[in-house]
């Protein structure tokens, strides 16, 4: 498997490709049949596949400010695309200028002068070139004129139609279990863990408080049950049972800034400060309340850490 920073990366000699094309944010179910498809392809060709992805966000560079939370950093959808059989992976560093390159160029100087497109499998709805003027339509007709074949398939998986808008819908929600079903694992989110208030930890409950990435989706406020991923050089393949908190702490005076927290099950001797973590949602626990009193709080978080526990057995 081959991960390449930009198209200079690829090699002179690299032979004819299978490619498939997109941002691929949350590599969904429908995404994954694509790249599948793409990968199956070319082994029947006794080819290999190629897939080509965008950092940052299209939209971020075109329309600032417009483009959709991520539902993946890009080091972990290159990592997820990885998975699922293709030989390489290209990221694109996407730019004004790249934004501004005619369809009919964008084809010849990416997919066949570096890739020496075979074949091409995007989703039926890919867009590409200045102002998106390119189509599927259009990407078949150059293929006719650069020797390449292309198709465009439908975002669906065991007949249900995936898109990356309807699963941030519903993590808006709170509903981290069908944005699981859509995406083929729970929602994970990233971050730094840094200092925060040091509530949980006066209250019994030690959490990991991640400063999360810019852009990120995170899901509705409320106690969830699911995962604290690490893999660092202290804490390798590090995975543990959590109570997931999101909100803004409404009990405590001065309460306001939302935060993303994660307390590992009956651990308590853990020094994360500093160290990249990760949070996969399983289940929905409940809602942010406010309660009368710390203790009523604390009796709240028993119940929480105990649904926590049933949710991850």
């Amino acid at each position: 498997m081959r991960r390449w920073n930009g198209l200079d990366e690829v090699p002179a000699d690299w032979g004819r490709s299978v490619i498939t094309i997109g941002v691929f944010d949350g590599v969904h179910r429908g995404h994954q049949r694509i790249v599948g498809a793409a990968a199956e392809e070319a082994r029947r060709r006794g080819l290999r596949s190629v897939v080509i992805t965008f950092d940052p966000h299209p939209d971020e560079v075109v329309r600032p400010g417009t483009h959709p939370p991520l539902l993946a950093t890009t080091r972990r959808r290159v990592e997820l695309l990885e998975g699922l059989g293709t030989d390489a992976v290209v990221v694109v560093p996407f730019t004004l200028e790249l934004s501004k390159v005619p369809p009919d160029e964008f084809v010849q100087s990416v997919l066949v002068d570096r890739l020496h497109a075979a074949h091409v499998i995007v989703g039926e709805d890919f867009r590409f070139g200045h102002k998106a003027k390119g189509d599927v339509a259009l990407l078949r007709e150059l293929g006719e004129k650069y020797d390449f074949t292309a198709e465009g398939m439908p975002l669906v998986a065991d007949g249900d139609t995936i898109s990356s808008t309807y699963i941030r819908g519903r993590l808006d929600a709170g509903d981290v279990e069908a944005a699981a079903h859509a995406l083929g694992r729970p929602h994970r989110v990233e971050g730094v863990v840094v200092r925060g208030h040091q509530r949980g930890r006066a209250l019994g409950f030690p959490t990991a408080n991640l400063e999360t990435l810019p852009h990120t989706e995170i899901p509705a406020d409320g106690v969830y049950g699911g995962w604290l991923v690490c893999d660092s050089d202290r804490y390798p393949a590090f995975r543990w049972p959590a109570a997931i908190s999101i909100g803004t702490n409404p009990t405590f005076e001065g309460a306001g800034e939302r935060t993303v927290e994660a307390y590992a099950l009956d651990r308590d001797d853990l020094d994360l400060y500093g160290e990249h973590m990760a949070v996969d949602f399983t289940a929905r626990i409940r809602d942010t309340l406010k309660f009368d009193s710390v203790d009523a709080l604390i009796e709240e978080m028993h119940r929480d850490v105990a649904r926590a526990r049933e949710i991850t057995s």
